[in-house]
């Protein structure tokens, strides 16, 4: 964690978002990937490609990136930001009480992390990836290559949800309050949006990035969270 301060939202303040949650299955209106779609993308990703495979993580992917790397650097995406943006109704959220995920919207500067992904077997890794991060057809349209600036200098990642402009639910510029209430309150069977957005935000501080809009958002989603609970305010 830096200097800067410390977080409201607390450890003990995620805990009582937390509960049991079943899940409710795919959403029955959306069109979804199929079993045998998911290597042809990962190929079609890799189709052109040559030198290192890096991944830009800018969320869960810096916690919990589920595949092997063998290098992470510190990494600067100019042209996008990251935001909740995206309402969700599984996985941290139900349909009767929606949450919010992180995308990268276009416009501004996100600092994050690439992960170099190893060679041998890139493409089951990948496949691995899309099957973890993706359920909808309309997703893979936000799965690109972007430009990112590291210490040893530029470079193409592959990003997840770089403007998902053809999901549904997908808005950008989102008020602040309104992406708190759900946060503070949403929960499915992957976890709750405050544990999320809590993860996020300590372990980009641990690694050094301070984002201004997250600090905000945990502020705004603690103080949420103590009044749902009738808690004393935390200044």
């Amino acid at each position: 964690m830096s200097a800067r301060s410390v977080m409201r939202l607390t450890p003990e303040l995620v805990m009582l978002c937390h509960r049991e949650v079943a899940d409710a299955g795919p959403v029955a209106s959306a069109e979804h990937l199929t079993d045998a779609d998911y290597r042809p993308a990962a190929l079609g990703l890799l189709e052109g490609r040559d030198g290192p495979i890096w991944l830009f993580a800018y969320g869960s992917l810096i916690w919990k990136p589920e595949v092997p790397h063998v290098d992470m650097r510190r990494a600067i995406a100019k042209g996008w930001h990251r935001a909740f943006s995206m309402q969700i109704r599984r996985y941290r959220a139900t349909a009767e009480q929606p949450g919010y995920m992180m995308c990268l919207d276009p416009g501004g500067v996100c600092e994050g992390v690439v992960l170099r992904l190893p060679e041998d077997g890139v493409a089951e890794l990948l496949e691995k990836l899309l099957r973890r991060e993706l359920s909808r057809k309309g997703g893979l349209e936000a799965v690109r290559w972007i430009d990112v600036e590291t210490d040893i200098g530029a470079e193409k990642a592959l990003a997840f949800y770089a403007g998902p402009r053809f999901l549904d639910y997908y808005q950008p510029g989102r008020p602040l309050d309104e992406i708190a209430y759900g946060l503070a309150r949403a929960c499915g069977h992957w976890g709750s949006g405050a544990d999320y957005l809590y993860n996020t935000v300590m372990h980009l501080e641990q690694l050094g990035i301070h984002d201004a809009g997250l600090w905000d958002l945990q502020e705004r989603v603690a103080a949420e969270i103590e009044q749902l609970y009738g808690l004393p305010a935390k200044g």
